[in-house]
């Protein structure tokens, strides 16, 4: 099935080439007036929501966006109920300007994050560089030992915290998410390939040996209960994947926005940030510390080797950086339109595990709508 959505994703794709051959419901937060306060006025500074207190003010759409239209609105609420979405946020400065629940889902209600959950590791890592507890060009095996791997103590020492961030550990991706030594095979030296795989998670490992506390306890510590999320992190076949409500997923979107920081603090250095969502190698040049890049002039899928021409998704911004999981979880962060969209739910198309046709058929319609 993989195989079919990456298919059906390049045929979406026309503005890329192959190099080679029970009843659904929705409510708008805005319109309940639960735990929103409602500015009449255009904003033009950036709002963060009191990390002990629910209420999030919003603004009219029409107020930031001059294009926003209420058919097609209805049109991109209806395509969003048909593709199996629980929720679904934009952000505008911090400001809500729309927020619907599908399918029984509301705003207190949790999800998974699956892969766009990557995102927060790469936070977290420069939190702990910053803080002196390491070097992200450190091996892995300064914090994991040797034996790790199954690979030879010199191969092995060649991968770098910094390749396990950028998907560059030279490891056989062909195995599954199992992170046990003897299902992470060598297949090339680090940094010479990039393969979509779950060897990232060593670095909650890397990371909790390094400061001397649990991977949950530095998280909380550090990120959640700074910016005000809620959730935990949580073992699910190999993957350790976090699961919070939507306006968490929010609050962390609106923290990438600001360059790492919330309100007035800077939780992570904006040098780092700014490096994570960056071209962080040759091979996939759409590929940061655990982000997306929109706007590359090519990039590789997850699972396939083969190189693609053109932007991920040529309907969105160029400038649009990307936390991506299985099933169509999505923070989309515009720095351009100080815009932040979220969507989690159901996968809206076949399974996939980052990139889907779903991407551009979203952005086809907010692109019409956030001019």
């Amino acid at each position: 099935m993989l195989e079919t959505t990456i298919f059906l994703y390049l045929i979406g794709c026309s503005g890329t080439e192959k190099n080679n051959d029970d009843t659904s419901v929705h409510t708008n937060q805005a319109d309940t007036g639960e735990d929103t306060a409602q500015t009449n006025i255009e904003s033009t500074e950036m709002f963060f929501p009191e990390n002990n207190d629910s209420e999030w003010e919003t603004v009219e759409p029409i107020d930031v966006f001059p294009a926003w239209d209420e058919d097609a609105e209805a049109a991109l609420l209806h395509f969003l109920e048909e593709r199996r979405t629980k929720s679904f946020m934009i952000l505008h400065n911090g400001y809500i300007v729309s927020e619907h629940y599908f399918n029984g889902h509301d705003k207190d209600s949790e999800w998974n994050w699956e892969s766009a959950g990557k995102a927060l590791t790469s936070v977290m890592v420069g939190i702990a560089q910053q803080e002196g507890f390491f070097d992200i060009h450190e091996p892995v095996s300064t914090y994991l030992g040797t034996g790790w791997t199954s690979a030879s103590e010199n191969q092995e020492l060649q991968i770098t915290i910094r390749h396990l961030l950028t998907m560059t550990s030279g490891l056989d991706d062909r195995n599954g998410a199992d992170v046990s030594p003897d299902n992470l095979q060598y297949l090339a030296d680090a940094g010479t390939r990039w393969a979509y795989h779950n060897v990232f998670v060593t670095l909650h490992a890397v990371l909790a040996n390094a400061v001397g506390q649990s991977w949950q306890t530095y998280f909380q510590t550090k990120l959640r209960d700074p910016i005000g999320m809620n959730g935990s992190w949580n073992d699910m076949e190999s993957r350790h994947l976090y699961t919070s409500n939507t306006r968490s997923m929010a609050r962390f979107g609106l923290l990438a926005l600001n360059k790492g920081k919330w309100n007035d603090t800077q939780i992570v250095n904006e040098a780092y940030f700014l490096e994570s969502t960056q071209s962080s190698q040759e091979h996939n040049p759409a590929y940061g510390y655990l982000w997306w890049i929109n706007g590359q002039d090519r990039f590789l899928m997850p699972v396939l080797q083969e190189e693609y021409s053109g932007s991920i998704i040529f309907a969105g911004p160029d400038d649009m950086v990307m936390a991506l999981g299985k099933h169509d979880q999505k923070v989309y962060v515009v720095p351009s339109s100080n815009m932040v969209v979220i969507r989690m739910g159901e996968n809206a198309s076949d399974p996939n595990l980052a990139i889907s046709p779903f991407d551009i058929e979203l952005w086809e319609r907010l692109s019409v709508l956030t001019q």
